[in-house]
């Protein structure tokens, strides 16, 4: 299959969740034989954080500066292709959408951003990478996030078809690699600050910091403002670059994952650092939404708090224990979330849109 992807980035997985998770899964494709062509507008910012140049197993990566200037080129590769997808914050999803609508390719929506896209148009507030018509044209909409959200694309947005496509991990990039002593601590938390995940990150963070002064509690990211709740036993690293990601995991006990407000409310979310930190070997301490279970089974495969309590008693598990889950949760991951998986699954709904 020759697939073309009009996208945020591939080049630079930093401050994005697009990045990473693209790599693993156009890899992956490229592996089994089929071929990509991801078109990518050459913005400032990806640009001085690029961390990739070109793509592998005989994908292309194509960065412009104008679509204009591209537009020729779009269209013979959408034409030549059997697929072709606009994705969520596309920064040209108005004129590539209409590439891909005038073409015979299968027209392919994917949603990363599911949650934020819904918000907005619940709240009349203008989705750039969705034009007036909706979602109502393509042939089928993909989703990262499954549930009600689902349902929620066909009725707000018109889509027709609606498959959930989940995030993934690459055991290439994300594996049990040796701890580092500057991201040392008995639970960790990697993520850019954010608003509406500061209630739970002081539930089951700051609030188990403060109970337990004798533990080493780090986080890694950036945007923390200077009224920040600190702690003398939290450690902090402002930016830890993808690559580093791994390394992050695999130095703590434990690693904490906290789900967006927006995200949690719909439910069947799963992070891709949830996926991630698992295949790394690493532990998982999450907090809870529904859904949750359908990717890991809690108690067994993942450790799940809703107080600090439940944060606290998680720490104060016996090493062995803690080491079970994780390595069942690795085992999970590997057999059913990884970029591989999502890859196949990617190729099986296109051909069963296509068929009917």
């Amino acid at each position: 299959m020759r697939l073309v992807i009009f996208g945020l980035t591939i080049s630079s997985s930093w401050g994005n969740g697009h990045a990473t998770l693209w790599r693993g899964v156009v890899s992956a494709l490229g592996r089994a034989g089929h071929r990509v062509t991801f078109f990518e507008r050459d913005v400032p910012y990806y640009a001085a954080h690029r961390d990739l140049s070109a793509l592998s197993h005989g994908n292309t990566l194509r960065l412009y500066t104008s679509f204009e200037d591209v537009l020729p080129e779009a269209r013979r590769a959408v034409r030549e292709a059997e697929a072709a997808m606009v994705t969520s914050y596309c920064p040209d999803g108005g004129p590539a959408t209409d590439v891909v609508l005038e073409s015979g390719a299968l027209k392919v929506f994917y949603d990363l951003d599911t949650p934020v896209t819904l918000d907005r148009i619940q709240a009349g507030q203008p989705v750039g990478y969705i034009g007036p018509r909706g979602l109502v044209d393509f042939d089928c909409v993909l989703s990262y996030t499954g549930g009600a959200a689902l349902d929620q694309l066909k009725a707000k947005l018109g889509a027709r078809r609606v498959f959930p496509l989940y995030g993934s991990a690459d055991p290439a990039v994300h594996r049990p690699v040796p701890p580092r002593d500057g991201f040392r601590g008995d639970l960790s938390y990697l993520g850019t600050y954010a608003a509406d995940r500061q209630a739970a990150l002081s539930r089951l963070f700051l609030d188990a910091a403060r109970r337990l002064p004798e533990r080493r509690f780090v986080i890694g990211g950036s945007l923390y403002p200077g009224d920040f709740p600190w702690a003398q036993n939290v450690y902090y690293v402002r930016h830890v670059a993808p690559p580093d990601h791994p390394a992050f995991y695999c130095s703590s006990r434990l690693t904490l994952n906290v789900t967006r407000g927006a995200m949690a409310a719909m439910g069947y979310c799963p992070s891709g650092r949830l996926f991630e930190a698992a295949a790394c070997g690493t532990p998982i301490l999450s907090d809870g939404w529904e859904g949750l279970d359908r990717f890991f089974t809690p108690g067994r495969e993942i450790l799940v708090a809703a107080t600090t309590d439940d944060a606290v008693a998680a720490l104060s598990l016996p090493a062995g224990e803690i080491a079970a889950i994780a390595r069942a949760a690795q085992e999970r991951v590997l057999a059913e979330h990884s970029a591989a998986r999502r890859a196949a699954e990617l190729v099986t709904i296109l051909e069963s849109v296509s068929a009917h």
